[in-house]
């Protein structure tokens, strides 16, 4: 087709303003894919194929291939969208239209979970080719574009392609499902010197070892995959870094009526790369009765192949298991197989010389955030403490060299070391030296360096107190905490007083009010868990440096929602500073700026408030709701004191 034909034909078709083809590949040059900048073109399905669709007729075809980008932890975590149509459906919504069919506009919408809701993304269907073929990842059948699709839209989501170049299949099971997941450990755990680093609250990690009889009460809906990270015996082909997807595992008889375990493996490069025991010719099947052998070796589709438990044990390095999530959204525990009923989640952050008190090795661990979490019947609980990934504000990835496929050399890079610990106490009204003191009723241990850590228990009635930490004192960040639980609990903040800042209250003030609202897909943005955050009313305020001397501005600001008690929202505030040499009407700061002061966690009250001493210069507060689309009006009171 002729250029001027094919800009005829696709006239009106959507072209993403806020993710546009040529600048979406790369974030900072150093990935193998810069090699291809000056090649890779962008085509619509059907520029590639005759009759592109979403999903092939058959479901095995749907299987991803990856291709050029590195991200075979992130295809790893599509096969189990393949694998229960109500998580696809769940990221990608049914009925929309395709090519060929009326409503079609050249734009697709995708669902991913960030932060603790599900974002929405829509993408044009402009796709990166080499030579007129997908050269980034792409469904078993040409014909099928679901996975190059929705690899764009999570793409979109982390800033470029490249960002999707080495990670963890857990992250991405997590962003896919709105669940959890954790990583578990094929070797060995290491001597006893190394475990006892771990009892000394140091950022080593020690996992546990993989038992796939654990697994058995779950083993139909969890999703399982392993990985690599040296090239193994049986599979010289694979390198260094790569993950892969367990698609089922079986215990047979053999011949010599022993029993051998059998592990199905599928590999995201399409095709299969095994040289043991039990590849397709090999001598293991001779053990089995052909019958058995004929069943087993149908199973295996294109790209898969079998190994036994002890080649699987001695050839990988570690396991990821995704906990299963039912139609009702519950999560099924990979312990026990009980049903999760219930879940809360709240946010917050570390503040440096405030709440970022690092590990217990500190005196300052006590001025960590801390929460209630309150057990009404004896039960099987998981607490998650989930950090937001931390990319630099102009690079992205700091690579010293070209990263190998699903390494974790730049996990330090964009992770703290987190963990979790837990006390149970006999009321709210503690004494909380006394308490942190004694041993913790349960913890995750060691600090990780991992975006989430997962803490596993079963509780009594009662009050527990819980503290996320950093290993590092004032090492700042943002967080999510989860609680799924098979019984009745409760989840909630613990009061604390803001930031221990000097504020002279006698003298003369200056207030000013100011009114807003949020309005319903408009200015309801939510909290910061929220990509709409932004959405908000800003309302631009100075501190000049003539006010109340030269050290700084004394300032107390209180948020007031206009409504009566019955219908209040969790309501508080974010004060950003503003960049220098912007002008003062324009209110806006960069997404990923931190805020200099806040007013939370979110309260459900009529009014919060905050006093402390600001630098001089021009600042934009925030306020919100704690939930999007939550219309209400408020208003916004800024006291400034301007004499002595």
């Amino acid at each position: 087709m002729e250029e001027d034909e094919r800009a005829v034909e696709f006239k009106g078709l959507f072209e993403d303003p806020a993710f546009i083809c040529e600048d979406s590949l790369f974030s900072d040059y150093s990935t193998p894919i810069a090699r291809f900048q000056d090649d890779i073109t962008w085509l619509r399905p059907q520029e590639i194929c005759p009759s592109p669709a979403l999903f092939p007729d058959n479901t095995n075809d749907g299987h991803a291939k990856q291709g050029l980008l590195g991200d075979c932890w992130f295809l790893c975590a599509c096969t189990i969208l393949l694998k229960y149509q109500h998580l696809m459906n769940k990221v990608v919504p049914p009925a929309q239209p395709q090519w060929g069919e009326r409503g079609y506009r050249g734009s697709f919408l995708f669902r991913l979970w960030q932060h603790g809701c599900w974002t929405e993304v829509t993408v044009d269907d402009r796709l990166p080719c080499l030579n007129g073929k997908l050269c980034f990842s792409r469904c078993q059948s040409p014909t099928a574009f679901w996975v190059a699709l929705l690899e764009k839209a999570y793409a979109k989501l982390q800033g470029s392609y490249e960002r999707l170049w080495a990670g963890q299949v857990s992250e991405a099971l997590v962003d896919l499902t709105g669940g959890l997941a954790e990583r578990w450990s094929l070797g060995d755990c290491g001597t006893e010197e190394d475990q006892g680093r771990g009892s000394s609250d140091s950022d080593w990690v020690r996992r546990r070892r993989l038992d796939l009889d654990l697994l058995h009460a779950v083993r139909e809906g969890c999703s399982v995959s392993c990985s690599v990270h040296s090239a193994p015996g049986g599979a010289s082909e694979l390198g260094q870094f790569h993950a892969l997807s367990v698609m089922e595992w079986v215990d047979v008889r053999t011949v010599e009526r022993g029993g051998v375990r059998l592990i199905r493996i599928r590999n995201p490069w399409g095709r299969r790369c095994w040289e043991g025991a039990w590849r397709e010719s090999g001598e293991g099947w001779n053990s089995l009765d052909p019958a058995c052998t004929l069943n087993l070796l149908g199973r295996a589709q294109e790209a898969e192949f079998w190994v036994d438990e002890t080649e699987f044990l001695l050839q990988f390095d570690d396991v990821t298991v995704g906990y299963p999530i039912n139609e009702e959204g519950h999560l099924q525990s990979i312990y026990s197989g009980k049903l999760l009923t219930h879940s809360h989640q709240t946010s917050d952050r570390w503040v440096k010389g405030h709440s970022a008190g690092g590990c217990r090795n500190n005196s300052s661990f006590g001025s960590n955030p801390q929460f209630w979490l309150r057990v009404f019947e004896r039960g099987e609980v998981l607490v998650s403490l989930l950090q937001h990934r931390r990319y630099s504000r102009n690079t992205g990835h700091h690579y010293t060299q070209s990263p190998e496929e699903g390494s974790s050399t730049t996990q330090h890079q964009h992770y703290q070391a987190i963990a979790l610990h837990m006390w149970k106490v006999e009321k709210k009204c503690l004494n909380l030296s006394g308490t942190l003191n004694s041993p913790p009723c349960a913890s995750t241990h060691c600090h990780a360096y991992e975006r989430e850590v997962v803490l596993h228990t079963h509780l009594d009635p009662g009050c527990h107190l819980l503290i996320p930490s950093t290993f590092l004192q004032g090492g700042e960040g943002s967080f999510l905490l989860r609680v799924f639980s098979s019984s009745p609990t409760s989840l909630s903040a613990v009061k604390t007083p803001g930031p221990s800042l000097p504020l002279v209250t006698e003298g003369e003030w200056e207030t000013n009010y100011l009114r807003g609202a949020w309005v319903t897909g408009s200015s309801a943005g939510g909290s910061r868990n929220f990509l709409s955050h932004w959405q908000n009313p800003r309302f631009p305020v100075t501190m000049g440096d003539n006010i109340a001397g030269s050290t700084g501005v004394n300032v107390r600001v209180t948020l007031h929602q206009n409504c009566p008690d019955t219908d209040l929202q969790a309501i508080g505030f974010h004060l950003y500073k503003t960049p220098e040499g912007q002008e003062q009407a324009e209110s806006t700061v960069p997404r990923e700026e931190e805020p200099v002061a806040s007013c939370i966690p979110h309260c459900y009250t009529q009014a919060v408030s905050l006093a402390c001493c600001l630098p001089p210069g021009a600042y934009v507060i925030v306020p919100s709701t704690y939930q999007p689309d939550s219309p209400g009006q408020f208003t916004l009171t800024v006291a400034r004191k301007i004499h002595r």
